[in-house]
């Protein structure tokens, strides 16, 4: 199973700071956005393009990143500062 994160504003919208989950066919960031995003709202519209980084077993990644069933991946939004 994979470990996946959610973290800041993006686990407290989705009301969840993490879960497990089999990836069965699911081998890219981007494939697993889109098993998340077909959960419905809040997940579809926290999941649009630009509104989340990725991070895959702790290195940042983009979506056409490969993982795996042992992979920790971790969702958060872009931060800002000044």
């Amino acid at each position: 199973m994979a470990k996946i994160l959610y973290f800041a504003r993006l686990g407290e919208q989705l009301n969840a700071s993490s879960e497990e989950l089999i990836l069965d066919d699911i081998n890219t960031v981007r494939h697993l956005v889109e098993h998340l995003q077909d959960r419905g709202e809040p997940w579809s519209s926290e999941f649009e393009s630009g509104r989340v980084l990725v991070a895959v077993n702790q290195e940042m990644s983009d979506f056409d990143s490969v993982i795996k069933e042992s992979d920790e991946i971790a969702f958060f939004p872009p931060v800002t500062g000044g």
